[in-house]
């Protein structure tokens, strides 16, 4: 949700107190569209966003909670450990594959941090968006952008309908590799239902892709 909206919505609440921006220091992808707003697609960014949150809630408990202020700094140590962890993990596992299977197709263009940081070409089709149904014309045109590319696969956004993705993988011959999240998490109790489970489960599914037919590699 860009800045000018979240503004209004603030406005709107008649919310008077701090505001925490938690992307503070983030440096954004620009597209042709503006500001790409998915930075939590790479692991450093989220710890950015982990940063700036501990330093808001500590600078509001301090004076009035140290007890609580202090277990949150203990919390936020160990959280960032793990994100740590999962990066470096992150990278361990993709470097493993041959460059020419890191190519596959996602519905549109939420993975460009991803990309920038862990070394994957995500390749978002011209002309088709998750807010309208493609035409013949451009599925024709994303099955041979599909073909073109040498895609190791297709893979599926919890934001978008399986069936279109599908038809397009027939066509162009790819497997569909399984489920992405880009824009929001599962139901709670599920796959990818906080941010560590959601890149997690993005992971193995990339690799697990991305490794269909590669000899001795494990997803």
């Amino acid at each position: 949700m860009g800045s000018a909206k979240i503004d209004r919505l603030i406005a709107a609440s008649g919310y008077r107190g701090s505001i925490v921006v938690a992307s503070r220091g983030v440096t954004t992808r620009q597209l042709s569209r503006g500001a790409d707003p998915h930075a939590w697609q790479d692991l450093a960014h989220g710890m950015r966003y982990a940063d700036n949150i501990r330093a808001a809630l500590v600078n509001a408990l301090s004076g009035k909670a140290p007890a609580r202020a202090a277990e949150i700094e203990a919390r936020a140590i160990a959280y960032q450990q793990r994100l740590t962890a999962l990066d470096r993990d992150t990278r361990a596992r993709i470097a493993a594959l041959p460059a020419e299977r890191r190519r596959v197709i996602t519905s549109h263009d939420a993975f460009g941090y991803f990309a920038a940081a862990y070394g994957i070409t995500f390749i978002a089709p011209r002309g088709w968006t998750t807010g309208s149904e493609p035409s013949a014309e451009v599925v024709a045109r994303i099955v041979r952008q599909a073909r073109n590319a040498k895609a190791s696969a297709m893979l599926v956004e919890n934001i978008s309908d399986s069936r279109l993705i599908e038809r397009i993988a027939r066509e162009a011959g790819l497997a569909v590799g399984g489920k992405l999240y880009s824009d929001a998490l599962s139901p709670p109790g599920t796959e990818a239902d906080t941010y560590l489970k959601m890149f997690e489960h993005n992971v193995r599914t990339l690799v697990a892709a991305m490794s269909a037919g590669v000899a001795g590699t494990e997803p």
